[in-house]
């Protein structure tokens, strides 16, 4: 089960705990205030991507830019907001508003100024160690309850691909690729992509040492961790 405390942010002003939020509160949050809601809870997207994953973003996008051409379908990269409504729920008011690495959408009539109204056709997430769990439990029932037909699950750092296709009402498993395979979609047909040839480079973090300071030392062990409320309590 997902830890409800995995990038669970700090509720906004004007909530208790118990209360989902909306697209409509969303709207009302700094713009580099970067998050998804699922189910009315808020998940909080920072730090910033790794290189890893951005260039395998890219690198995928194109590939698949490159075949879609003149096909009556659009793709879209993160930041791109997906309204996924509940029964009952509108596009403002819908409690589910995610993000996926790469959308691709052919139902133009899904697409406004703020993103995508609906599941898009085909849906990639690229794992980072911050998202994982949420990307491989909440966002794929997500995605499988709400008509997407095709999801990728890609990590960059383990080297592997999970492949998944709309079999009726559920989604089923089309296989787990290592990095010597070739990826080939299901709905598109014809698409196909040598897994090495888009997986990026691993570069370790360079970080510079900082210069020992017995001030700052003593100011560290003195310094009190703040706390910080969750927006979903403990499962």
């Amino acid at each position: 089960m997902l830890d409800p405390k995995e990038n669970a942010m700090t509720l906004p002003a004007g909530k208790f705990e118990e209360e989902k939020f909306t697209y409509a509160d969303y709207l009302t949050w700094p713009d580099e205030q970067r998050c998804e809601i699922i189910d009315g809870v808020v998940y909080d997207m920072s730090p910033a991507p790794s290189t890893a994953h951005q260039e395998l973003l890219l690198d995928l996008a194109y590939s698949i830019k490159s075949f879609i051409g003149d096909k009556p379908c659009k793709i879209f990269v993160a930041p791109f907001d997906v309204r996924l409504a509940e029964a009952g729920e509108t596009a403002r008011s819908c409690s589910n508003v995610v993000q996926p690495d790469i959308s691709v959408i052919c139902d133009l009539d899904k697409i406004d100024e703020k993103g995508c109204v609906g599941a898009p056709d085909w849906v990639i997430e690229i794992l980072s160690p911050s998202t994982s769990s949420k990307d491989q439990v909440k966002k794929r029932y997500l995605y499988e309850k709400h008509g997407v037909k095709e999801f990728w699950l890609i990590h960059p750092i383990e080297r592997t691909a999970t492949l998944y296709y709309r079999k009726g009402n559920s989604f089923a498993l089309q296989g787990i690729y290592d990095e010597e395979a070739t990826l080939k979609s299901q709905h598109f047909k014809g698409f196909s992509v040598s897994f090495s040839k888009i997986l990026p480079v691993i570069r370790a973090v360079k970080e510079v040492p900082m210069p020992y300071s017995a001030g700052v030392e003593a100011k560290t062990k003195t310094k009190k961790p703040a706390t910080r409320k969750k927006a979903k309590k403990n499962e």
